[in-house]
């Protein structure tokens, strides 16, 4: 009998619903995490949910607000539709059962659910893979933290990062290429981090500019075609620089108004970019004298997309 490969695809998560009160359920449990906000839990928890909730929930209800479908959550949606694409890709490939279970950080399917589903199946290994391209403790060793009891328990890989694989690259320049607009600068929009983070030793800003810089060098760019800058700072903590928003302000004085951005950390479209990058970063463009803007979807479940993740898999499983 053909052993079966099971692959669990990790990702942030999402409220159930654009509600306050589901709303205030996510934030919750993701601000709660202590590799987000490494604060005392015994100083940090009274903060969270008597003053910053209260105030957080009801403003990121109006933003999910703006961004759900009939669907549901983007981000639940695309990242379970590229788990169907790639399991169909991967079973062709491989010739051999597959087996993909989506977990979430926070909110549903949890990861222990998607692993729950895995484990009732014959598993000859399991690939854990987080829809991180690039590591970091705050992302990647939070899926690490809720699937290590249970991946000690049968034959197991567990992918940190691939922010460099070919494969990637070529499906965010194959990406751009086809959704650029001709003469626009082209910035690159990540994610960002407290710098507290980075200067503790985690490789993100690292891997955020070799992903950058190879895309760039794929299309052939010239260095002033191409910049970075980083978004969704939460807080009053100095974060990785430059600042998006400041960034979008910025370039029409220096002459530049005419942006494609690109959120290559993002595998899925989700809250931070249609809403923060797509909606209000064009707002903030336009005010400040950009001419033209326009936003290039993540990868979400692309062809290209399933190629790349199913040659990472591949590549895991030798």
């Amino acid at each position: 009998m053909t052993k079966a490969i099971g692959i669990l695809l990790t990702n942030t998560g999402t409220p159930e619903s654009p509600s306050v009160s589901d709303v205030r359920i996510y934030l919750q449990a993701f601000l709660s995490d202590p590799r987000i906000v490494r604060i005392p839990r015994f100083l940090w928890q009274p903060l969270l949910r008597g003053l910053i909730l209260p105030r957080r929930a009801n403003y990121a209800a109006e933003l999910y607000q703006k961004i759900w479908t009939e669907k549901g959550s983007p981000l639940r949606y695309l990242t379970e539709n590229l788990a169907v694409e790639l399991k169909q890709h991967l079973t062709e490939k491989l010739h051999r059962p597959v087996y993909i279970e989506v977990g979430m950080h926070y909110g549903k399917p949890s990861i222990l659910e998607g692993l729950t589903k895995l484990q009732a199946q014959a598993l000859e290994q399991l690939i854990v893979l987080p829809l991180f391209p690039q590591y970091s403790t705050s992302t990647t060793e939070t899926a690490r933290d809720q699937t290590q009891a249970v991946l000690n328990e049968i034959a197991s890989s567990f992918i940190t990062h691939y922010a460099a694989h070919p494969s990637y690259i070529e499906a965010l320049a194959q990406q751009i290429r086809e959704h650029q607009l001709s003469d626009h600068h082209l910035l690159f929009s990540f994610h960002g981090l407290p710098q507290r983070f980075a200067d503790q030793g985690d490789p993100y800003p690292l891997q955020c500019q070799q992903t950058a810089q190879h895309v760039a060098e794929a299309l052939n760019l010239a260095p002033d075609a191409w910049s970075i800058a980083y978004q969704s700072r939460f807080g009053y903590a100095r974060w990785l620089s430059p600042y998006t928003f400041k960034t979008l302000q910025k370039l029409p004085r220096q002459g530049i108004r005419q942006v494609s951005l690109i959120c290559p950390g993002f595998s899925v479209d989700c809250l931070e970019t249609l809403e923060e990058i797509k909606i209000r970063g064009k707002e903030e463009f336009l005010k400040h004298g950009g001419e033209s803007y326009h936003y290039i979807p993540a990868l979400n479940d692309s062809e290209s997309h399933v190629q790349a993740l199913g040659d990472i898999l591949s590549k895991a499983l030798e």
